[in-house]
């Protein structure tokens, strides 16, 4: 019950505080989910995909359960690099007497109200109760903007944290410099991870608006004076004079090449002191990101709610390199500093990134970049093609400039194919091509399971190709996570698909025919007496006992009941398998309807107080939109005849897992750096794509739009129509079913629609009414 009133709280406060004109960035509310944070969940003081993501963190053991948790009521730093398996560059500022100083070392925490916080997207406020100090941050690409208000009367200073455990990563080792009066460089190394197999090191250089008096360095040796140091387990506090007159301004400059690189980071991006102007670019940055979406309709809340969504699908996956292009390759045996291509000003081409996994991408990220950032995916694809040319795989997951070998399969491959299907065309698709095909052949990415860093036996892909499916169990041996053989066969079958796409468009026929040959190899999984895709051994040998609601066993984060309709790019040929498309509709309507009571989840336990739902144990759930493996699972009865119960269940989804806004209801899994947000995105637009966009002139299909009218404002350099518009009459909370649509002010007697009609601008106008129409969009 207590839970309850949290969020009865945080509804009053919204519906109080609706103002008809904010601007998308005024609605974001960044605080969403909080509570159940990870390391890079969170962010304030940031950029769309900039390196730096600076904000306080109340947790720093680890990376799951770390970061900002709403819920911990003392801030640990304000910390810079929050990235996928990287961490870095924490600071905080301190007061102190000659007498405690000392003591500061040991602990610099402190308590904090969220009365006294202001978090917007760019921003972050806080009052440090134990200091009493107000501090304010934001921030460029890769600069931190600091603004400290001090006491009076107090001795003041910032503490570095150079060493100790920070998120994901230790850091086992640092230095700094005193570099001028108001200047320090530094460095420190992250350990190596379970998921990143090399110490990767973050640069900084700090600069201070008031001189430097003196710097404490504290080490196991004990504390003293130093302007040098580098080695283990130490940190440094810099003190300034006492009764400073204004604020104390910081810039932090990160980079992961070195100390110059940091520098000339500083200097490109933040050369002069206006926070005021800083934090107002990074306000209207992000403004003018999330405009490119714009909603009418709708209550407060889900407006809110839609551009957090949005929010989170644009914020987790970050830059690497620096603003002159210069990068650190980590792919070798060596680190080498490598430079990226430059166009006539001189500026770099496009940004080398840090990325999660790809993985359940195709139904997520791929549709939302494509459509809506369409830069940002040619980006992503001119970077993954630079660790191709530097390490000899496109990754699916990369750390620090590195491979980690994240989840399972070749998930770049339907992220490639869709952006260039689409036309976004910036990138070398011949060489993209060699590099795909590599990762679906024994040594490639399709070999490799989850963090599979020095073998590539863990993916059974030469069972796969030799036999049809991958065995589980494979082996005896255990070469990394997620080695269920299953979930495999299914993930590379569809990928198999897509790359067949690309070969047939390139003319390479040859590769076409082996590959759309594989891409049925998901049919040697299906059990036709228990009508569950099934896990079997290497001797052919169905898995027995079999429990379809079994978690993982033969399948990754999910169980047989979710995985058997894992078959996006043969729809029909599962139908046959299933008895049918009547006989698939009658199967998925009845799954949906006994998950309901769990709200479609089947994850985190602790949630269940503030959620209202039940928990299931063991995540045994026939339908779960709380992960990637089941995000289609409302769309299918589109494929098979049925499209308003793909109108009635995405809308109920979307009510159920995608419409809680307070600290302690967000996403009720792992949102996973914008896939869970991208996916709440397209469905609240009533837009997906099944098969990833990867076919020619990709499909879309239509669902349940929340809103009464949405814009997509499409980028000139990509499409030749200015906007995407869907607008939806008589639409409201008891109206999920469209009755009559139109493209264009033609009728659409369908739910399909085609790339081609969006470049060219298309206008869906649809009538919803509150009874499904069962004679009209029938495939």
């Amino acid at each position: 019950m207590k839970g309850l009133l949290y969020i009865a709280t945080f509804v009053m406060l919204f519906s109080c505080n609706k103002n008809e004109t904010s601007r998308p960035v005024d609605l974001v509310y960044p605080q969403m989910g909080s509570a159940w944070s990870r390391w890079f969940y969170f962010s304030s003081a940031c950029r769309p995909f900039g390196m730096v993501s600076l904000f306080p963190d109340t947790k720093i053991d680890g990376e799951w359960k770390s970061g900002y948790r709403y819920g911990v009521d003392t801030i640990r730093d304000f910390s810079h690099i929050h990235e996928w398996q990287l961490s870095g560059v924490a600071v905080m500022p301190v007061t102190f007497t000659d007498e405690n100083r000392d003591s500061i070392f040991a602990d610099w925490s402190s308590v904090f109200s969220h009365q006294t916080e202001t978090v917007k997207p760019g921003y972050h406020s806080v009052l440090l109760e134990r200091y009493q100090i107000k501090a304010e941050l934001t921030a460029t690409n890769r600069v931190g903007a600091h603004r400290y208000k001090f006491p009076e009367n107090t001795k003041n200073g910032v503490v570095f944290q150079l060493s100790k455990q920070l998120g994901p990563a230790e850091l086992i080792e640092g230095g700094f410099k005193q570099t001028t009066e108001n200047e320090i460089t530094g460095f420190m190394v992250n350990s190596p991870t379970m998921r990143r197999p090399k110490p990767t090191t973050v640069y900084f250089c700090a600069r201070f608006s008031q001189p430097i008096k003196l710097i404490h360095l504290s080490t196991a040796h004990g504390i003293s004076p130093s302007t040098e140091w580098k080695g283990e387990n130490g940190n440094i506090l810099v003190e300034f004079n006492e009764n400073l007159d204004e604020p104390l301004l910081m810039k932090v400059a990160v980079s992961f090449t070195d100390e110059a690189g940091a520098a000339k980071n500083l200097e490109t991006e933040m050369p002069g002191w206006d926070f005021n102007q800083v934090a107002q670019e990074a306000d209207n940055h992000w403004n003018d990101m999330l405009s490119r979406i714009e909603i009418e309709g709708g209550t407060e809340q889900q407006q809110r709610r839609f551009y957090s969504d949005l929010y989170h699908a644009i914020m987790g996956r970050r830059i690497i390199s620096d603003a002159d292009g210069k990068y650190a390759d980590l792919t070798g045996p060596e680190k080498i500093i490598r430079q990226l291509p430059l166009n006539e000003q001189g500026k770099p081409k496009f940004n080398m990134y840090n990325s999660d996994a790809f993985w359940g991408a195709q139904w997520t990220l791929n549709t939302l970049w494509q459509l809506v950032y369409p830069e940002v995916a040619q980006e992503f694809c001119n970077s993954f093609l630079e660790y191709y040319k530097n390490g000899g795989l496109i990754p699916r997951g990369p750390s620090g400039g590195n491979y980690t070998f994240v989840m399972t399969g070749a998930s770049s491959t339907p992220f490639f194919v869709s952006t260039w299907q689409k036309g976004i065309r910036g990138f070398d698709i011949n060489l993209a091509y060699a590099g795909l095909k590599k990762n679906h052949l024994p040594g490639g990415m399709m070999s490799k399971v989850g963090y599979e860093h020095s073998t590539t036996n863990g993916g059974g892909l030469e069972w796969y190709i030799q036999n049809g499916y991958v065995p589980y169990p494979l082996s005896d041996t255990i070469y990394g996570s997620h080695q269920d053989g299953a979930a495999i066969t299914l993930e590379n079958s569809y990928q198999d698909w897509c790359l067949a796409q690309l070969a047939k468009l390139l003319g390479k026929m040859d590769d076409y025919n082996t590959f759309i040959q594989q891409s049925d190899n998901f049919k040697n999984l299906f059990n036709p007496e228990l009508g569950f895709m099934i896990p079997k051994d290497k001797s052919g040998n169905w898995k027995t006992p079999f429990d379809p609601l079994l978690y993982d066993n033969g399948f990754i984060e999910g169980n047989g009941a979710q995985y058997t309709w894992f078959v996006p790019h043969n729809l029909p040929a599962l139908f046959e398998l299933l008895g049918g498309a009547d006989s698939a509709i009658s199967r998925l309507n009845r799954e949906f309807e006994l998950t309901r009571e769990f709200g479609f989840c089947n994850e985190h336990p602790e949630k269940e107080a503030f959620t209202g739902l039940k928990y299931v144990n063991d995540r045994r759930t026939w339908i779960n939109y709380s992960n990637q493996p089941n995000s289609h699972a409302a769309f299918i009865f589109n494929h098979a005849g049925a499209p308003w119960l793909t109108q009635y269940w995405s809308r109920t989804v979307v009510d159920s897992v995608f419409s809680g806004l307070s600290p302690y209801l967000g996403y009720q899994g792992d949102e996973d750096q914008g896939l869970m947000g991208s996916l709440a995105v397209l469905m609240k637009m009533g837009i997906f794509q099944m098969s990833g966009g990867c076919g020619e002139d990709p499909l879309y299909e239509l669902g349940s739009p929340l809103f009464d009218k949405v814009t997509i404002h499409l980028q000139s350099e990509f499409y030749q129509s200015p906007a995407f518009t869907i607008t939806c009459n008589g639409n409201n909370s008891n109206s999920p079913f469209i009755q009559q649509a139109t493209l264009n002010g033609q009728p659409l007697k369908t739910v399909w629609f085609k790339h081609s009609d969006i470049n060219k601008g298309a206008l869906i106008s649809l009538k919803m009414g509150s009874k499904p129409n069962t004679t009209r969009f029938n495939k």
